[in-house]
């Protein structure tokens, strides 16, 4: 089998503006095609036009290419050897950042790619399946300004069947300390004590000392993690989370690679990765994070705010993970959240979603949803 072509398919929500914090009502599709007619799929959480031009780009040298440059003609089967042969043929311009965003995005169309061909499902190539199911945790944004907004978010996911969920922080908890307080209370006082809560601060705090007033009171009301407590690169401002009781997050805002993980860890002494698979290196690097995550006694808990397609590959990571971890499960209203797949991903009673077992992510694209959201190539340029 060889590798064809490498798909690149926009998609956007007429109206969509960007000035709000969610990925989901754009899309970057990306399809790796083969010569026996079977196709990968993957989406990316990055800048679609950037994708496509990182994809796209013809050889500038022997170490700056664009990916299908890079891939045409060869056998995508050596999966984790075509990622190295990406991470090196890129590394003139790549290494980090969006470069690897595309990598992860191409690395996951393969893994379908190779679980259709061996008939079997991606999250049995990974590992021994640990479980069959796992925890949703719905990320609630916006949370609100007021106790009303609270509780009718908060619902939105309770609906669902969420059994935890993840509020977020807006930049207006740093000035009223007061106010934010009676919105944390106010979320733990409406779900009751048999809900998970967990914190994304989501770079609503510049410093750590706008942060480190809330953390008494996250412990107070039984908070899972506080995540993303500070813009990333400020890893010495994350070690000072440390100490009050509750895990500290972080990664999901733009890490890439175990490399940088390895520094979050050390220096930043967060206790749990949360690495986004399309854009922190694909399924193989998440393995390789996963590794030294456990090396060094911390947690994996995956980021996922876009469609189906990575709600499945993190299903299949989890599924062998040696943590019984919970997945994102976005709360988003855009109709690509819900119905870029023809399959969906119904949370059960219990509040877990069953791993799918079909062969590559078991998810494929419901073609009508991609004409209609797709971006003409003239408006792309």
């Amino acid at each position: 089998m060889k590798i064809t072509d490498i798909e690149v398919i926009e998609l956007r929500v007429p109206g969509w503006t960007g000035d709000t914090f969610d990925g989901s009502y754009d899309n970057c599709l990306v399809l790796v095609h083969t010569d026996e007619g079977l196709t990968g799929i993957a989406e990316v959480d990055s800048v679609p036009a950037v994708i496509r031009a990182i994809i796209d780009a013809p050889r500038s040298h022997t170490h700056a290419m664009g990916l299908k440059q890079v891939l045409l003609g060869a056998d995508p089967s050596d999966v984790e050897g075509l990622w190295e042969r990406m991470y090196d043929l890129t590394s003139y311009y790549g290494r980090r950042g969006v470069v690897i965003h595309a990598i992860s995005a191409v690395d996951i169309a393969l893994w379908d790619l190779r679980g259709k061909a061996l008939n079997r499902s991606v999250g049995r190539l990974l590992g021994a399946p640990q479980r069959d199911s796992v925890l949703a945790y719905g990320t609630v944004y916006p949370l609100g300004t007021e106790p009303d907004d609270v509780r009718r978010n908060i619902d939105r996911g309770l609906k669902l069947g969420l059994r935890a969920i993840k509020i977020v922080a807006d930049p207006f908890w740093r000035d009223d300390l007061d106010k934010t307080a009676l919105l944390i209370r106010t979320a733990r006082a409406h779900v009751g004590n048999d809900i998970r809560l967990m914190v994304d601060a989501a770079t609503a705090w510049s410093t750590a000392d706008e942060g480190l007033p809330l953390m008494p009171i996250f412990r107070e009301n039984g908070f899972f993690w506080v995540e993303a407590p500070l813009p990333i690169d400020d890893l010495d401002g994350h070690a000072r989370f440390q100490g009050f009781g509750i895990p500290i997050g972080g990664g999901d805002l733009g890490l890439t690679t175990r490399f940088e993980y390895e520094e979050a860890f050390r220096r930043g002494k967060i206790d749990i990765a949360q690495p986004d698979v399309t854009m922190a290196g694909g399924l193989t690097e998440l393995m390789r994070i996963s590794a030294l995550a456990r090396q060094l006694g911390r947690r994996v808990v995956t980021h996922g705010y876009k469609s189906n397609i990575t709600i499945a590959a993190n299903l299949a990571f989890l599924s062998q993970h040696w943590m019984d971890e919970p997945l994102e499960y976005s709360t988003s209203q855009s109709p690509l959240r819900w119905k870029l797949t023809n399959e969906d991903f119904p949370i059960g009673p219990d509040g877990r979603v069953k791993v799918p077992d079909r062969p590559g992510l078991g998810v494929s694209l419901n073609r009508e949803t991609v004409h209609a959201y797709a971006v003409p190539a003239r408006a792309s340029a």
